[in-house]
């Protein structure tokens, strides 16, 4: 914006410049070159009508009447060639030659006098190169004027479309009410208060949406609560094995029930973009405590590597979420070995992590939709996959499916930069993203 704000606006002093500059140029070098030849014209006139009295007054044309006529008119200019011939005298000659450029003028009278004086054109030329000298700088300075001028204004209209950026994204990130000062620019002043508007609607429709969450959480989790705790005094008073087995099974059933609809109805906690620099291994070895007595228990192995070894933005809780996720769903519907390793990615900035095993896989037909909500190939509720979509991009990061068989699910985040210490607080300022172009405020 502000590179072709200043190219425009230069663009129109150049137009006006050379429009108005060489022609004005040219024409000053044509009136101080008439100038010259106007003065030498009336300095012949005056000469021969000199002349022409002496001849009726019947005296003589001396040479040293020539010659005062051919004295320079300012310092450091030669003498004038000058010629006079009389119709009833000799003719006189005063002053060597020009040399190089000259003026010359020639008149006559009816008396028969002819005069004719030649003078140097340097200072007609020194003139014109004077007023050409002129109109160049002024075109010079008309464009660093011009180049200032369009700096100062381009950085008038692009600050309040940077800052109007800005209000966006805080908008577009959940801050509905974001507010930036007005920028006395008509056009740009109704756009900031149209954005004014709809985050004003869409805090309303937030609001709204948070007290239906509020309203179902309480009416979903209120019976799930109390078949909690029915299936919890069932397992407890009941002395059959197989009774109790099955009132265990239920109740962590009820609790994994419990914990996708809180997972469904926080929708802020899915999206919102609350990162910070984790190392991985932190994770995976919370996922190796949590998953290898069930893997043990069927009696499959479960392998963890951390070959990247890089720090990565993230949020811990929900990148452990998603793991979980892709590590239940290999112990559910996977075979043979689980391996859950990090390496970096080609560029050396990212991070995957890769989730495998060795079972039959996603079928074909499944696969380009596996991500989406109610997808599902096993008769599950199909809503795992999905949510860990949308906590990945809540993180900034993606999740895929690489290879459909062996199943291979890559999990990629950005890697915490080398100029940042992972165990210290990320430097403060929301990074404000602009096309190819990021700004921190």
């Amino acid at each position: 914006m502000r590179r072709r704000s200043v190219q425009m606006i230069l663009t129109a002093v150049a137009v006006v410049a050379l429009l108005l500059g060489i022609p004005g140029m040219i024409l000053g070098s044509v009136v101080m070159w008439n100038s010259e030849q106007h003065s030498l014209d009336l300095r012949v006139q005056s000469m021969l009508r000199t002349v022409d009295r002496r001849v009726t007054d019947h005296q003589d044309v001396t040479q040293s009447l020539v010659d005062s006529w051919s004295q320079p008119v300012s310092a450091g200019e030669p003498t004038a060639w000058t010629r006079v011939a009389v119709s009833a005298g000799p003719t006189i000659v005063v002053g060597a030659e020009i040399e190089g450029p000259r003026l010359a003028s020639v008149s006559s009278s009816a008396l028969g006098t002819t005069v004719r004086m030649e003078v140097s054109a340097a200072p007609a030329i020194r003139g014109v190169a004077l007023v050409c000298s002129v109109f160049l700088v002024g075109i010079v300075l008309s464009f660093l004027l011009g180049w200032a001028l369009a700096n100062r204004l381009s950085r008038r209209l692009s600050a309040p479309l940077i800052y109007l950026a800005a209000q966006a994204e805080q908008i577009g990130s959940g801050q509905v009410r974001a507010r930036v000062k007005p920028s006395g620019i008509e056009e740009i002043d109704l756009v900031q208060d149209e954005l004014a508007r709809t985050g004003e609607r869409m805090a309303g429709r937030l609001a709204a949406e948070r007290q239906f969450a509020a309203d179902a959480s309480h009416q979903l989790r209120t019976p799930l609560t109390a078949l909690s705790m029915r299936l919890e005094e069932i397992e407890m008073i009941s002395t059959e094995d197989e009774v109790r087995n099955e009132a265990q099974r239920s109740l962590e059933q009820v609790e994994r029930l419990t914990g996708v609809v809180t997972d469904l109805l926080d929708s802020n906690a899915r999206t919102a973009g609350q990162t910070e620099a984790i190392h991985v291994l932190e994770v995976l070895n919370t996922e190796r405590e949590e998953w290898e007595v069930p893997f043990a228990h069927a009696g499959r192995e479960l392998v963890f590597a951390d070959e990247a070894a890089l720090p990565v933005l993230a949020d811990e809780a929900k990148l452990a979420q998603v793991l979980a996720t892709l590590i239940e769903n290999s112990l559910r519907y996977g075979a043979g070995t689980t391996r859950v390793a990090s390496r970096r990615s080609t560029n050396g900035r990212g991070v995957m992590i890769e989730v495998s095993d060795q079972g039959g896989g996603v079928e074909a037909d499944l696969a380009p939709d596996i991500f989406e909500y109610g997808v599902s190939g096993h008769g599950s509720s199909g809503i795992g996959l999905a949510l860990a979509r949308d906590l990945m991009q809540g993180m900034g990061g993606r999740i895929e499916l690489t290879q459909q068989r062996p199943p291979v699910f890559t999990v990629s985040l950005a890697a915490v930069p080398a100029s940042l210490d992972p165990d210290r607080v990320m430097p403060e300022g929301p990074l404000v993203s602009m096309g190819r172009r990021s700004r921190r405020f």
